[in-house]
């Protein structure tokens, strides 16, 4: 349970908004851009995905990535 910030005086990081993260799970990119997880699939299979890694058997998606996936898709429009 995590205590309520008001009476501990600190600030509640909330999971998935910080972007400190260096790499983000396929689940937490999906999240932070508003896309579903059987979209990312898609995009992948069609090669319009964001680059991506396997850190073990974790896929990632670097942050470096990310950006540039999201540059590629406004050049689009």
């Amino acid at each position: 349970m995590i205590a309520r910030p008001e009476v501990t005086d600190r600030k509640v990081a909330i999971s998935g908004e910080s972007d400190a993260v260096d790499a983000y799970s396929i689940a937490e990119f999906c999240r932070r851009h508003s896309i579903s997880v059987p979209l990312f699939y898609k995009l992948k299979a069609q090669g319009k995905g964001p680059v991506s890694f396997y850190a073990g058997v974790r896929q990632l998606v670097s942050r470096e990535a990310a950006a540039a996936w999201r540059h590629e898709r406004e050049a689009v429009t």
